[in-house]
């Protein structure tokens, strides 16, 4: 008897710098049944972006006609410039195929997610202290100090919301890290409320 078929809705939140990239690129490294989630967006595709493999690209026309629809589980117009969304039908279609799918979204999408798709399994990837933080944002060397500032002021924002998150993972070391992650998949997939199906066939006698 298969315990839990269905895939996972993970959604992974953290500040700039902490990692939530490298995380997830090897959690799909060790296991082909994860999924990165496609956006949908509105913006031009850059030099070598391809639909339907990096973003869904749709015009302002397009994508409005999909919130109408209620075809998104979160979306935000950015900047007041371009529409970014998580498209429900891609995500669906892979978690019935018993593939985990994978948001890398910004706090404010993981409370619009935990509301449309209760069962989505938050997770918050933490760094070890805020010094090592700024250590790592320094270190990439691809933004000004002020900009460093303006990442860090917003990171301590973001940390007050990880009450609202499943689990807090400590990015310390990496390995460990996506160990821990790997844990919580197996641990979630074992819970009694996703093996409704299971424990009706066991106390049927079947």
């Amino acid at each position: 008897m298969r315990q839990y078929g269905e895939g996972l809705l993970l959604v992974v939140s953290g500040p700039a710098g902490v990692g939530k990239g490298t995380i997830n690129n090897r959690l799909m490294a060790r296991d082909p049944n994860i999924k990165m989630s496609i956006s949908a967006t509105t913006r031009a595709p850059r030099e070598g972006e391809i639909n339907g493999v990096h973003y869904f690209f749709k015009t302002e026309d397009e994508f409005k006609e999909m919130i109408a629809q209620d075809a998104f589980l979160e979306y935000m117009h950015v900047f007041s410039m371009h529409y970014y969304g998580t498209p429900k039908s891609y995500v669906v279609e892979e978690l019935a195929q018993g593939n985990s799918v994978i948001l890398e979204i910004d706090v404010q999408g993981a409370k619009k997610i935990k509301q449309t798709y209760p069962e989505a399994v938050l997770i918050f990837i933490a760094p070890p202290s805020m010094s090592t933080l700024k250590t790592r944002l320094i270190g990439r060397g691809s933004e000004t100090p002020e900009a460093i500032e303006k990442r860090f002021a917003v990171a301590f924002s973001e940390m007050k919301e990880m009450e609202h998150y499943d689990y807090v993972v400590v990015n310390d070391m990496a390995e460990a890290c996506v160990a821990q992650v790997e844990a919580i998949l197996k641990a979630e997939k074992c819970r009694v409320a996703r093996n409704k199906p299971t424990i009706d066939k066991l106390l049927k006698g079947v």
